[in-house]
């Protein structure tokens, strides 16, 4: 499958790794009464995993694709916003609710089950690194080899933690579909924050990511 994606400036393919969970969330941005995910991992998430398998000031990720490995399908969970996290083998079983009589607010959460993904993604050097490519590509694959993070990388929000390992040759789901516009990155100011969207599509599992997205606000909900 690299052979159809983009290469590294030294001719590299993109970097693998395979991640899978009980359940996961990746928030649309523009609703705000009810935290829906997206259908698949954005490539913000998968940044987030990588990072936390591997990170340096030296070099950013670039994730270039994602496969998805499993059906997707939703489960509905209702809980307390501020302070109460159900338990996920619950949740995952029947819509679960939460009632704890100090805590008043409750909103409803649309979430992903049995999730997932092969992500596909380049280390891009910075300015001031001090190694080739080659040798941040290699200390990424040992670690995911041996199973080290910097921290538990999780699947859009922390209490859907992610298990990781190698990629293997599986077949991603035989799903075409228009996803929509789908959250590119996040720019972070000292002030406020920018957002940069790309139409998203799934093409026989496959999800291709652009380099850059286009920049704009949270778009408004309907």
């Amino acid at each position: 499958m690299n052979r159809e994606l983009p290469k590294s400036p030294e001719g590299a393919p993109p970097l693998t790794v395979q991640v899978w969970g009980r359940g996961a969330l990746f928030t649309r941005p523009e609703l705000k009464v009810e935290r829906v995910t997206y259908p698949v991992m954005t490539p913000t998430a998968a940044i987030g995993v990588l990072e936390a398998i591997f990170w340096k000031p030296e070099f950013g990720w670039r994730p270039v694709a994602i496969d998805v490995l499993e059906p997707i399908h939703q489960f509905t969970q209702k809980r307390n916003e501020t302070t109460d996290l159900i338990m996920l083998e619950d949740a995952v079983k029947h819509e679960t609710t939460v009632d704890s009589p100090g805590n008043r607010t409750q909103r409803n959460s649309i979430c992903l089950r049995d999730v997932a993904y092969r992500i596909h993604a380049h280390v891009e050097l910075r300015e001031h690194a001090t190694k080739p490519e080659a040798a941040y590509r290699d200390q990424f694959r040992r670690r995911v080899e041996r199973g080290q993070c910097f921290h538990q990388p999780y699947l859009g929000t922390r209490e859907f933690s992610a298990h990781f390992g190698p990629a293997d040759d599986s077949e991603p789901q035989p799903i075409t579909d228009d996803l929509g516009i789908m959250l590119h990155s996040v720019h972070y100011g000292e002030k406020s924050s920018s957002f940069s969207w790309f139409t998203a599509r799934l093409e026989s599992g496959r999800m291709h990511i652009p380099r850059t997205g286009i920049n704009a606000g949270v778009p408004v909900e309907a």
